[in-house]
């Protein structure tokens, strides 16, 4: 059960970050969270850490274009993936 709700709150926190990231990170995002759905549970930590990094760089891309609504969503929805991460000892807390 603890295993599937990791593997559920991680997949929900990725469909979020699709939602906010835009048709540009969708691919990528889209495979992360595949194999979240479908992959062991022990490829979790890495799967977290993997969309740290898309969701840093989805909110990069928004600043560069000076895209501030874009950002402040990507940017909420990462902290919720972080925080998610960290409880679920998926992440450490640095």
């Amino acid at each position: 059960m603890i295993q599937d709700h990791l593997t559920g709150g991680l997949s929900v926190c990725l469909e979020e970050l699709e939602a906010a990231a835009g048709q540009g990170a969708m691919p990528g995002l889209r495979r992360l969270r595949h194999q979240v759905e479908t992959g062991p549970v022990s490829g979790l930590r890495m799967a977290a850490a993997d969309a740290l990094v898309m969701g840093d760089a989805v909110c990069w891309d928004s600043l560069s274009r000076g895209d501030v609504p874009a950002f402040s969503r990507q940017v909420r929805v990462c902290e919720e993936l972080r925080q998610f991460g960290v409880c679920a000892r998926l992440l450490a807390d640095n």
